[in-house]
């Protein structure tokens, strides 16, 4: 696990060790620069190739809430029309057992300017805590 996400479930008061992570798109896209290989966004079929598998993982594990980190995972739940910027830490309903919420992407905080990365940072650790509610 990332660092920025591990810092920030420590800080919402989680244990990183007694959660069940998964990724809505399962394969990693690319691009190759160089020696390096840039992550590219999965496109809207790749995203919708991808939802049985996530549909069948989320029956078998039933979580009862569920936490999008980013656009793309809150857009492959919840539809292409969600927002991060207008619509996370917000419950809503993913079936008849689970509540789910999205907030920031942990990795794409780092890549914001200062001002912005702190304020950022403290909505993804206070949605976090919320989450952290419905699993009291």
């Amino acid at each position: 696990m990332r660092r920025p996400l591990r810092e920030a479930l420590a800080d919402a008061g989680l244990d990183a060790g007694g959660l069940y992570m998964t990724n809505t798109v399962k394969h990693f896209k690319y691009e190759r620069r160089g020696k390096a290989r840039l992550h590219k966004r999965a496109s809207a079929s790749e995203q919708a190739a991808c939802r049985p598998w996530l549909a069948a993982e989320l029956l078998q594990v039933r979580p009862r809430v569920l936490v999008a980190l980013g656009a793309m995972a809150a857009q492959t739940l919840f539809g292409t029309m969600f927002r991060i910027s207008r619509q996370r830490g917000a419950w809503q309903a993913l079936g008849e057992e689970t509540r789910a919420l999205a907030t920031w992407q942990p990795s794409a905080i780092l890549r914001m300017p200062s001002a912005q990365r702190e304020r950022t940072r403290a909505e993804l650790v206070a949605d976090l805590a919320l989450a952290a509610t419905g699993l009291a």
